[in-house]
C-alpha cells in the first residue's frame, strides 16, 4: 500500500496565538497509525515550499487524522491558511510507534510544549486500561499548556508546570517529576516513562530515568528533508550508532540516546 495520498482539510482551528489543530481526510484508505507516528504534510502547491513537513498523530477520530502543530516560519504559516475543502498531499504514515508495556505496573506521561501531540494519542489508548497513566506537561506559559480539556474528557488529570510560574507547578517538567517520585517512592517499581518535547528536556528526563532506575522511550522533535530515511538529514547518535530519526524512529529508548 502507498503511503503517498491525498486529503481534504475539514477543520484547521486556531488555539492560540501560534497553535493551530488541523483535522485532514484521507482521499483513499491508508494504514491505522499509532502514538508516535507522524506524517510528512506538504504546506503549499507545487514546489512551494519544497518540502513537506512533520507531523505527529494527535488523534484519530474514524478515519478523521488531527495534528497540532504550532507557527515557527514560512510553511507553518502557509499551512495555517489552509481552509475546509483544501487538499493536502502527505506520506505516511511514518515511524515507529511507543512500544507500549501493558503488563508494567506504572506508566508515566511525559510532554514538553507541542510534544502533547503523540503523548495525548498515547494517553487516549490507555486511558481505558485498569490504571491510568499519570500525565506531567510544561509549557514556557499557561497559554502554551494545550489540549487540558481534552485530556480531563478521557479521564486524565494532568500535572502542569511552566516556566513561568502562572499555571501549575513553577520550573521544568522533570522538576516536577523528581518531586512526585521522591513524594511517591512506590511508583517506580515496575515503572516505564513515555515522552516528547524538546531536547533540552528529554536529554534530563534521560538523566533522571537513570537516577531512578526508570526504563523510558522518547519519540524525538527533529527537523526533515524526506522522512522515509533517503536523504540523511535527522542522523541521531545512539548507543547503536547514528540512527535515522525519520526511519528508526522517531520513538528511541531513552537510555539508547547520546546527548
Amino acid at each position: 500500500m502507498s503511503r503517498l495520498f491525498e486529503a481534504s482539510v475539514k477543520e484547521n482551528r486556531r488555539l492560540t496565538a501560534e497553535h493551530y489543530l488541523l483535522t485532514f481526510h484521507p482521499l483513499k484508505k491508508i494504514r491505522r497509525p499509532g502514538p508516535g507516528n507522524f506524517f510528512m504534510v506538504s504546506a503549499g502547491n507545487g514546489l512551494d515550499p519544497l518540502l513537506k513537513r512533520p507531523f505527529s498523530i494527535h488523534r484519530r477520530t474514524g478515519s478523521d487524522i488531527r495534528i497540532l502543530y504550532r507557527v515557527t516560519g514560512r510553511g507553518t504559516a502557509i499551512l495555517s491558511r489552509k481552509r475546509p475543502g483544501d487538499i493536502l498531499e502527505i506520506i505516511g504514515p511514518l515511524g515507529n510507534s511507543f512500544p507500549v508495556r501493558r503488563s508494567r505496573k506504572n506508566t508515566i506521561l511525559v510532554a514538553g510544549g507541542v510534544g502533547i501531540a503523540p503523548v495525548f494519542a498515547l494517553a487516549e489508548s490507555l486511558a481505558a486500561s485498569v490504571k491510568k497513566p499519570v500525565l506531567f506537561y510544561g509549557a514556557k506559559t499557561g497559554s502554551d499548556l494545550l489540549c487540558i480539556e481534552e485530556l480531563k474528557s478521557i479521564g486524565i488529570e494532568p500535572h502542569v508546570c511552566t516556566d513561568s510560574g502562572d499555571t501549575g507547578w513553577k520550573g521544568p517538567v522533570t522538576g516536577m517529576l523528581r518531586e512526585f517520585l521522591d513524594k511517591n517512592p512506590s511508583v517506580s517499581e515496575d515503572c516505564c516513562i513515555y515522552a516528547c518535547g524538546p531536547e533540552h528536556m528529554l536529554r534530563s528526563l534521560s538523566a533522571l530515568a537513570g537516577e531512578y532506575g526508570l526504563r523510558g522511550y522518547a519519540a524525538l522533535e527533529q527537523n526533515m528533508a524526506c522522512g522515509i530515511g533517503a536523504c540523511l538529514g535527522c542522523i541521531v547518535n545512539t548507543t547503536g550508532g547514528y540512527k535515522r530519526v525519520c526511519k528508526d524512529g522517531p520513538v528511541f529508548p531513552l537510555d539508547e540516546i547520546i546527548w
